[in-house]
């Protein structure tokens, strides 16, 4: 296994995902502080600070948080991890998958994904995702990757309640066989 594999810098001609950094909360909350990327999350008041500073306090001790940036522009569109990583499944969760709002529909989530499942595929043969229950647009998100919904759970989060989510699934085998865009 190689050492820091769940922070590499990944990108492609659109989207740059590059480690996150304790020097980067001021900036990163600067785009999470709007409600309404919170709307349909499971915890609706990640958008004050004192909230989101217990998120960002997860991500950094995942090992696995990115920031992300649009290329064209050099913003911070948002933040994503790896986490949970179990070498004997050999599995991992991909999530805590955040957008600023100018960039829904943006088609960089699903490049985000691409890059994400493309690099991790080498490492583990599962990829799972943890999506909130009432998250409709993360769940279609999901759908349209090809990932399978395992059912509801619920998710125990870094220093927040347990909350209902939707589990979905994306095996390597599948995502080497499907149809590439």
């Amino acid at each position: 296994m190689k050492e820091n594999f769940l922070q590499p810098t990944l990108e492609n001609e659109v989207v740059k995902l590059v480690p996150l950094q304790e020097s980067d909360f001021e900036r990163l909350y600067a785009v999470a502080s709007d409600p309404k990327i919170w709307e349909q999350h499971p915890n609706k008041n990640r958008y004050e600070k004192e909230v989101f500073r217990n998120f960002f306090e997860g991500a950094i001790s995942s090992h696995g948080a990115f920031l992300i940036f649009d290329k064209a522009t050099d913003e911070i569109a948002g933040s994503t991890r790896f986490y949970s990583y179990d070498e004997d499944e050999p599995s991992i969760f991909i999530g805590y998958t955040f957008y600023a709002t100018k960039f829904w529909g943006s088609k960089l989530n699903p490049m985000v994904k691409q890059l994400m499942l493309d690099y991790i595929f080498d490492e583990v043969e599962l990829v799972k995702f943890h999506v909130g229950a009432e998250n409709w647009r993360s769940r279609r998100a999901m759908e349209k990757l090809g990932a399978e919904n395992r059912g509801p759970i619920t998710v125990a989060y870094y220093g927040e309640p347990d909350r209902k989510n939707v589990e979905f699934w994306i095996r390597k085998k599948d995502w080497l066989q499907r149809e590439k865009p």
